[in-house]
């Protein structure tokens, strides 16, 4: 019987070793590893093991922003604010218009209420601008507290089944308002055309005070989130005290017609600073007074030191609470 005899194509051999033909089976001869080369492998291993592990330990009670751990949580933030952006205005007739329709309305009821009946002064300026740029920071100011004193209770399966620095939520609840204000300030420009009033040098000192209103937001949004997981009554008690924070702020009256030692008792209420510079940069009216202006900075500075600690001494109970 003749022998058959088939070639077979011949293949280049694998990095592993050289090829070792057996019959019709094409096998791979594996070379011994070199002396040493096992214990680096595993060594390998191990350092890149340890790398991808990841300590949680309780955050410290003392008040403090972990700025490095923010910043590489700074996605997670933006994701939450534009959610919450989203959901703000979700299944609305007119969606972003009421940005500008509240203040404005306002405006014009504070117009006739209190610049028509009541002729409160206004800093020399038409009432309805005074009016309008005294509210548009504080409107952001209001919201934000009310969207980050919610924002643990709103977000619980968040803060019951992942890690994440807990403080990103009030933080995300203070930096939603921003896009209303931003809305409602193109309104103003258009008031300060029709009324003929331009800014001052100081406008470019305006989005320092308006940083003031999110700090004091903040202080303020951190320690009513605490309590709010705790006692749910939280949700009622804020329309009161931003209706009774208002009148104390400087919205509807000017402060430079109070009595000099009133204006020092409004200056612990950081929001008068920020009204009062809003209004110097953008409208041109007198520059509020250094040493008001700081005593406002010191009770911003005690409310975002009392509301953060207060934060991270109730951290730890959030999940088994809320």
């Amino acid at each position: 019987m003749p022998v058959i005899r088939r070639s077979w194509p011949a293949r280049s051999p694998p990095p592993g070793g050289p090829v070792a033909s057996i019959g019709a089976v094409t096998q791979t001869a594996e070379s011994p590893p070199a002396p040493g080369a096992e214990a680096a492998h595993d060594e390998q291993i191990s350092r890149g093991l340890a790398a991808r592990v990841t300590v949680i330990r309780p955050a410290p009670r003392w008040p403090h922003l972990d700025v490095r751990e923010l910043w590489h949580y700074r996605e997670l933030l933006g994701r939450l604010a534009w959610r919450d952006v989203a959901v703000r205005y979700k299944q609305t007739s007119i969606g972003v218009a009421w940005a500008i329709l509240q203040p404005f309305l306002m405006m014009v009821v504070f117009t006739i209420v209190f610049g028509k009946f009541a002729s409160f002064p206004s800093k020399g300026v038409p009432y309805p601008i005074f009016s309008y740029s005294a509210l548009l920071p504080w409107i952001y100011f209001a919201s934000a507290v009310s969207l980050s004193s919610a924002s643990l209770v709103s977000n619980r399966p968040l803060v019951t089944k992942i890690y994440f620095p807990r403080v990103l939520l009030p933080l995300a609840g203070v930096t939603v308002p921003i896009v209303d204000f931003l809305l409602a300030l193109v309104v103003l420009f258009g008031m300060m055309v029709w009324f003929d009033v331009w800014p001052s040098a100081g406008i470019v000192l305006a989005p320092v005070f308006l940083l003031m209103a999110l700090v004091t937001a903040l202080g303020v949004g951190l320690f009513l989130s605490a309590i709010n997981v705790r006692y749910r009554d939280v949700p009622y008690v804020i329309p009161f005290l931003m209706q009774v924070w208002l009148y104390f702020s400087g919205v509807v009256y000017a402060l430079e017609d109070l009595a000099e030692w009133q204006q020092w008792v409004l200056a612990l209420n950081p929001m008068t600073a920020v009204i009062n510079g809003f209004q110097w940069g953008v409208l041109g009216t007198e520059p509020p007074g250094l040493g008001k202006t700081m005593v406002s900075a010191a009770a911003m500075a005690a409310m975002l030191i009392v509301g953060l600690s207060y934060f991270r001494r109730s951290e730890p109970g959030f999940a088994d609470t809320i």
